[in-house]
């Protein structure tokens, strides 16, 4: 009977602490369509940044200031395109960074709408963007525009579902 209980309460432990550093998620929009689509099951490190600060490239979830139908901040998930004292300009359907072309082989399509006048990103702020320009809610729209990095839950790091893309998402 110890040995059962010392189980039960091991598993809770192990149970608990990996809720510390892992979220599961699933994917309900389109708009990082090719690297990941609807209903992708995935699991971010929660804990990322509390060891490391933000890169070029990752793939991010935050809490937007939209509301969802019950009235809860909705769930973004989106890449980080430009990081604090950074430079972004979009023009002409290219995405510059510190006035260079961004090269972006992960977009679903080779052309980025919107213009975005050149603006310098604050401290604690990034830009984002869906890979799926045409269908994603992103800094571009002032309705989302710059997200604090207070609001960032977690860095997407492993797909689960489906199986045939099991594995880790690279940037």
């Amino acid at each position: 009977m110890k040995e059962w209980i010392r189980d039960i309460v091991i598993a809770v432990a192990v149970a608990v602490l990996v809720m510390q550093f892992i979220k599961p998620t699933i994917v309900k929009e389109h708009s990082m369509e090719p690297t990941l689509y609807e209903n992708n099951y995935i699991f971010l490190s929660k804990q990322q940044y509390t060891f490391a600060d933000i890169k070029h490239g990752e793939i991010v979830v935050f809490r937007s200031n939209i509301e969802t139908e019950n009235g809860a901040d909705k769930l973004l998930i989106k890449r980080v395109i430009a990081l604090p004292g950074d430079k972004i300009s979009i023009s002409d359907g290219s995405v510059y960074l510190n006035g260079e072309p961004l090269a972006e082989p992960y977009i679903k399509e080779p052309f980025t709408s919107g213009y975005v006048e050149e603006l310098t990103v604050p401290e604690g702020k990034v830009f984002v963007m869906g890979d799926n320009r045409q269908r994603s809610l992103d800094s571009r729209n002032d309705s989302l525009g710059l997200v604090s990095t207070d609001t960032i839950i977690g860095m997407a790091v492993f797909r689960v579902f489906p199986f045939s893309s099991f594995g880790f998402i690279n940037k």
